[in-house]
C-alpha cells in the first residue's frame, strides 16, 4: 500500500471490527466520498461533542463544506480537528433468524484539521466547483455571485490526513443449519434515485444535467 495513493491507517483510523471490509486506498475512499452529497461533521465545543449534517464536495485530498457565516459549527471547526463521515445504506439483508439480519452499506470516516477560507476569490472558485460537481457546465451560465453574497457564506476546507472506507456488499451469512427454516431469506436492495424535476412557475428552460457517482449522468427529458 503506497503512501502516495493510500491513507495509511493509525490507531485512530484503523478499522477493528470486521477489518476485512476495510480499505484505505484513495480509490476506495474517494469512490464513496464522490458518491455522496451529504456528510456529517463531528467536532467539539467546550467539551461537548456535536455532529452536524452538511453538503460537501471533494477535490483531491481536500474536503469542503459551507454554511451561513453565522454558523456555530463553521466557527468552531476553524483550526480544529474534525471527523467527517459519509455513509450509504445499500440493502436490507434478511436472514432466517433475527441474529443474521444485517445491512449492506458503504461508508467513509475521514480525519483532519479544518480551516475557514476567507479570501473571496478562493471562496468563489470553491463554490463554483461545488455547482460543477453536481451540475456540469452550469456554473458559467449562472448570474455571478456578488461579494455581498460571498460574505454571507462560511467555507471550510479540510485536508484528509487519514481515512478508512468500510463496505458490506454481501448476501445472507448464516449457518447451514438455518437453510431449511421455512421463511424467506435474501437481500432487498435500496437505491437513491433522481425524481422528476419540479420547475419554478416562471422557468421555461430545460433542467440541468445532473452527475453524481451514485447516479448515471442524467439529462431530464420532459
Amino acid at each position: 500500500m503506497s503512501a502516495e495513493t493510500s491513507y495509511l491507517p493509525t490507531e485512530r483510523s484503523r478499522v477493528r471490527r470486521r477489518p476485512q471490509r476495510a480499505a484505505y486506498d484513495e480509490a476506495s475512499v474517494h469512490a464513496v466520498l464522490d458518491a455522496g452529497v451529504l456528510a456529517h461533521v463531528a467536532y467539539v465545543i467546550d467539551g461537548q461533542p456535536f455532529v452536524t449534517p452538511t453538503a460537501y464536495w471533494r477535490e483531491g485530498r481536500q474536503l469542503y463544506w459551507h454554511g451561513a457565516a453565522a454558523s456555530r459549527m463553521l466557527a468552531a471547526v476553524d483550526g480544529a480537528p474534525v471527523c467527517v463521515t459519509v455513509s450509504f445504506l445499500d440493502g436490507l439483508v434478511v436472514g432466517r433468524s433475527g441474529f443474521h439480519h444485517s445491512v449492506n452499506y458503504r461508508s467513509v470516516m475521514a480525519f483532519g484539521r479544518a480551516r475557514l477560507i476567507r479570501d473571496l476569490d478562493a471562496k468563489r472558485a470553491a463554490m463554483e466547483a461545488f455547482i460543477e460537481r453536481i451540475y456540469p457546465g452550469r456554473a458559467e451560465t449562472l448570474r455571478p455571485t456578488t461579494e455581498a453574497e460571498l460574505m454571507q457564506i462560511a467555507l471550510a476546507e479540510m485536508t484528509i490526513e487519514e481515512a478508512a472506507a468500510k463496505v458490506r456488499a454481501d448476501g445472507v451469512a448464516e449457518p447451514v443449519s438455518d437453510v431449511g427454516w421455512p421463511v424467506w431469506a435474501g437481500v432487498i436492495p435500496l437505491e437513491t434515485r433522481l425524481g422528476a424535476p419540479q420547475p419554478a412557475a416562471d422557468s421555461p428552460f430545460s433542467p440541468p444535467r445532473v452527475t453524481l457517482a451514485a447516479e448515471p449522468a442524467c439529462v431530464f427529458d420532459l
